[in-house]
């Protein structure tokens, strides 16, 4: 029973890449299958160039004033002058 088991494995692996094969409609790679059943390359590949990148100008927030006339800001904390 187990080598029925692997002999239909076996088989249906090799009916598995028989049908990659012939996804390109049996021209192979770079080719296609035209109108009339020939097979005809394929023209170049078809590059289509990125549209630009727009960068946004780095937006600029004035920090507002933290902390009461008379301190300032150092060292993370609110200090006396």
């Amino acid at each position: 029973m187990k080598y029925l088991f692997a002999a239909l494995m076996v088989a249906g692996a090799v009916v598995g890449f028989g049908e990659a094969a012939s996804a390109a409609g049996g021209c192979g790679p770079g080719w296609y299958l035209g109108p009339y059943g020939g097979c005809r390359p394929m023209r170049g590949p078809v590059v289509v160039r990125p549209a630009p990148v727009v960068v946004a100008p780095p937006v600029v927030v004035v920090r507002p004033r933290v902390c009461p006339y008379g301190f300032r800001w150092y060292a993370g904390r609110c200090r006396p002058f």
